[in-house]
């Protein structure tokens, strides 16, 4: 009963803090021209830098708050963290300037610790065998939050202006932190608090343990390959837009094209992540990246933006078993007392690659064209996919010796 109440809960909440990472999207730029009288250069130059800080402050310290949930339990990680992304976001309403923003999202990458350690207390109340399934569906909540998260912070700043944005989203994540408190019932036991305390790994020793489980540390070379390919057409997709209609929605196109991927994604994680565990997390990952490959190159040489949109939703069915996979082969390859770091660790790959893609992207297109991107990075799939599969049959090679 336990178990299933936490999922929910844990759902809901993930929704709502995923929700509250990318809600500033839509009016970021125009929230940094109330400061002042800005150019558009320096105002583009800050919004990158305000909202990439988030995601370069949690490369650094989510295996920290892992190892923290690992040592004295999840629960209260989920609560600091909760409690600390909410201040920040609430704070934010009551900003004068650039740089007092972009301190408050380095804050908020700082306490951005909930949704791995979220992970890490679902996939430790799990049994192995539906791993990829239960983790599947807590994915749905992560993803469903970023997809929506850009349209809620639109509706609502339209609505009720920027400064009371931050202040509802920030007292609705206090809430669901709220309902996590009260809620969540982490089952630790003294025998198990004992026993993770004599297990206990260094920081160093759990590096090592994943640099020489080579599988495991492909695993996360997959999570952070991803995002490098998924981001790295971002920041080029609304000019790639306009190349391909002539109406003045290219703002509203845009943001189908790339909410669609995050649909796509939505719909496929639970079911990608049941066929994982019936046919071996391994496995799925390989065809899911040779999937994403297929459906990516093809988007740079589209001559209409409906078959743009018919590919970014496939694309988006594709990589939408790669995080509950990995997610899932951590959980049966890892020791429950060290899950929590190392899912840390997964996650700062995850935002290396949110940091990488969109920088390569731009280097890329600007050298070559928009349309190299795509094909540079759909061949990235093709490569991490092929690396992947030299890695496994090496290491059944060993297995058998």
């Amino acid at each position: 009963m336990n178990t299933n109440r936490n999922l929910v809960i844990m759902w809901i909440a993930n929704f709502f803090v995923a929700a509250s990472a990318t809600m500033v999207l839509p009016f970021l730029s125009l929230y940094i021209e109330t400061f002042g009288d800005y150019s558009e250069a320096y105002v583009q130059r800050w919004s990158g830098l305000i909202f990439g800080v988030t995601f370069l402050a949690a490369f650094f310290v989510s295996p920290i708050w892992g190892r923290f949930g690992d040592k004295y339990g999840r629960k209260p990680i989920l609560i600091i963290t909760g409690f600390g992304i909410a201040f920040s976001i609430l704070m934010m309403s009551f900003v004068s300037s650039v740089t007092e923003l972009f301190f408050l999202r380095l804050f908020m990458g700082v306490v951005t610790g909930f949704i791995p350690t979220s992970i890490a207390l679902i996939s430790a109340q799990t049994k192995k065998e539906i791993a990829g399934k239960v983790l599947g569906t807590l994915q749905m909540g992560t993803v469903s939050g970023g997809l929506f998260g850009p349209l809620i912070g639109g509706l609502l700043a339209d609505n009720v202006g920027f400064a009371y944005t931050f202040v509802i989203t920030g007292i609705i994540i206090s809430a669901s932190t709220l309902l996590v408190w009260f809620g969540i019932r982490e089952n630790r036991t003294e025998m198990q608090r004992e026993q993770a305390a004599q297990n206990r790994r260094s920081m160093w020793q759990v590096i090592t343990m994943i640099i020489r489980n080579r599988i495991l540390l492909a695993t996360m070379l997959v999570s952070m390959m991803v995002q490098v390919a998924n981001f790295s057409i971002q920041p080029q997709l609304a000019l790639f837009t306009a190349e391909l209609v002539a109406t003045e929605d290219v703002a509203l196109l845009t943001g189908i094209a790339f909410s669609v991927t995050g649909l796509g994604n939505f719909l496929a994680t639970r079911f990608w992540g049941v066929q994982g565990d019936k046919f071996g997390h391994d496995k799925i990952l390989v065809i899911t990246m040779l999937l994403a490959g297929i459906f990516f190159i093809p988007q740079g040489f589209v001559g209409s933006i409906s078959l743009l949109i018919v590919f970014r939703f496939l694309f988006g069915l594709a990589i939408g078993g790669i995080i509950p996979c990995v997610t899932a082969y951590i959980r049966n390859a890892v020791p429950l007392n060290m899950q929590g770091e190392v899912l840390g660790y997964n996650q700062s790959f995850r935002f290396l690659g949110n940091v990488v893609g969109p920088v390569s992207g731009g280097l890329i297109a600007g050298s070559f064209g928009i349309t190299s991107v795509f094909v540079m990075s759909g061949l990235l799939f093709f490569i991490t996919a092929g690396i992947f599969v030299f890695i496994l049959i090496n290491h059944r090679k060993t297995d058998m010796k």
